[in-house]
C-alpha cells in the first residue's frame, strides 16, 4: 500500500499542468500553441513518472534513476519553454 502513496501523488500532480495546457492552448497564436505543448509534455512526463516510481517499488536504485530521469526531463520541458518564451519576446522588439 505505502508503495502506491508516492506514484498516486505524482499521477496528481500532472493534472494542473494538464489544465493549464488547455488554458494556455485556448488562445491559438502559435506561441500559446508552442506553450500548451511543453505543458502537456510536462504532463506526460509527470505520469510516466508515476508509473516508473509504480515499477521501481521499494527498489532504491530503481527509485532514483526514476526520480533523476523525471527531474532531468521536466527541467529541460521548462528551460526549453523559458527559452522559447524569450526569443519570442525579443522578436517583438
Amino acid at each position: 500500500m505505502n508503495e502506491l502513496v508516492a506514484p498516486f501523488i505524482l499521477a496528481l500532480t500532472a493534472f494542473p499542468a494538464l489544465g493549464i495546457a488547455f488554458w494556455v492552448g485556448r488562445e491559438g497564436s502559435p506561441l500559446s500553441r508552442n506553450q500548451a505543448v511543453h505543458w502537456a509534455l510536462i504532463a506526460l512526463c509527470l505520469f510516466c513518472g508515476a508509473a516508473g516510481l509504480y515499477w521501481a517499488g521499494s527498489i532504491s536504485t530503481r527509485v532514483y534513476a526514476v526520480v533523476g530521469v523525471l527531474f532531468v526531463a521536466v527541467n529541460a520541458l521548462a528551460a526549453s519553454m523559458l527559452l522559447r518564451l524569450h526569443r519570442a519576446h525579443r522578436m517583438r522588439k
